[in-house]
């Protein structure tokens, strides 16, 4: 295998790695807790959209319960953008960690 063409194989995955990530930026997951009490939205590459609380939560003894409700609902949306991330990457013939070593 010559230079030149290592190169334009890198030049194309850099390309794919763009494409990726652009779509993901686009892409929105939903994660839940407390069976759905609490939601949030994030992108795929986890910027936070909106978060979701049932009003019968909002009790200010409870706190505490609230506060680790809307974690847990981050933490789900997270690995759902995980998933869709390495779904991604393996569509596009690529191995899931790679976004990773990209970030």
């Amino acid at each position: 295998m010559n230079i030149q063409h290592m190169m334009k194989q890198a030049q194309m995955l850099q390309k794919k790695m763009n494409d990726i990530q652009q779509q993901l930026e686009n892409v929105e997951v939903t994660g839940s807790a407390g069976g759905g009490l609490v939601t949030c939205v994030t992108t795929a590459k986890g910027v936070i959209k909106k978060v979701n609380i049932n009003k019968d939560l909002m009790n200010p003894e409870e706190v505490e319960v609230l506060e680790d409700l809307i974690c847990a609902s981050l933490s789900d949306a997270k690995r759902k953008a995980d998933e869709l991330v390495n779904q991604n990457m393996s569509s596009f013939g690529l191995p899931p960690d790679m976004m990773k070593m990209m970030s």
